[in-house]
């Protein structure tokens, strides 16, 4: 039993990296129809802008609010990327999926080509602190407060994400732009600022997720994001395209998947039992757990 707590919270801080993955790509690719394969370079910039502010930023003295500051940059250097990505490679490629597989592309292999010759291929450890390596005890479970973290970071996210669309003029200029942008732009609203914040505030998730995944990971690295892209487009394709509730739930059930196919099983078999997870709900649900059929 105690086991098996340990290997849940492991797999619910997993879960919470993918789906700050995950809901970045879910607002970008399902609900502006943007295919963005450079969001995991996205995942990366953040995990090495938290790790400059760890190593660098001496006159912070406490390691915890030195890591605030630094998921503070990494965030703030994602939405500025993002938004400048969307003006300069996305803006005139709408509607054009070719297009934006090129571009996207393009800026992944630059990115992580960038990180590498900047930072070294090899994986740089990123100080913590000490509560960060203390357990908790649950139940007799010895649980790691690095992934109490990532969960309630992942919580207040969703909850974040679910107000800002459902509640906000901005959230349902977006909802209805990604409906019929021709219409909503003739009543003289600006849909492309609008669809630049989304561009944004994916890639700040992203780049968000990649600071706490510096910690769960113990380090980063320039492949550690787009290693990562593939179960993200995994998670939001069972999900369904453009739930952020159904991303959600998604990525609580492939992390669960991989890690107990791995802890049970065979380690490496985790992998392959994600993409039958895949595979099964497709044929069930085409459009996802919680999409919409098109």
């Amino acid at each position: 039993m105690t086991s098996f707590l340990v290997i849940a919270m492991t797999s619910l801080g997993l879960a919470g990296l993918y789906f700050l993955l995950s809901s970045g790509l879910s607002l970008i690719f399902g609900m502006m129809d943007v295919l963005n394969v450079s969001h995991g370079a996205f995942f990366g910039v953040g995990g090495y802008a938290a790790w400059v502010v760890m190593d660098r930023l001496d006159v912070v003295t406490s390691l915890v609010a030195r890591f605030a500051v630094a998921a503070v940059v990494a965030t703030t250097v994602g939405f500025g990327l993002g938004v400048l990505a969307e003006k300069v490679l996305i803006d005139r490629n709408y509607g054009d999926h070719l297009a934006q597989i090129l571009v996207t592309l393009g800026l992944a292999f630059l990115l992580e080509g960038l990180l590498g010759g900047l930072f070294s291929y090899a994986s740089r450890s990123l100080a913590q602190p000490a509560w960060f390596t203390d357990v908790t005890v649950v139940a007799g479970a010895r649980i790691p407060n690095s992934r109490l973290l990532i969960i309630l970071a992942a919580v207040l996210v969703l909850v974040g994400l679910l107000w800002f669309l459902r509640s906000t003029r901005y959230g349902l200029i977006i909802r209805a732009g990604v409906e019929n942008r021709r219409m909503v732009s003739a009543l003289g609203i600006d849909v492309g600022r609008s669809f630049a914040l989304v561009f944004g505030l994916g890639a700040a998730l992203a780049c968000l997720g990649g600071a706490l995944g510096a910690v769960y990971f113990t380090g980063i690295d320039p492949a550690l994001g787009p290693n990562q892209l593939i179960f993200a487009f995994i998670v939001v394709i069972i999900g369904g395209l453009g739930s952020i509730g159904g991303t959600a739930v998604a990525a609580v059930l492939v992390a669960f998947t991989q890690q107990l196919v791995n802890y049970y099983v065979d380690t490496g078999l985790g992998d392959i039992a994600v993409a039958v997870l895949l595979a099964a709900i497709l044929l069930v649900r085409p459009q996802g757990l919680m999409g919409r059929p098109a």
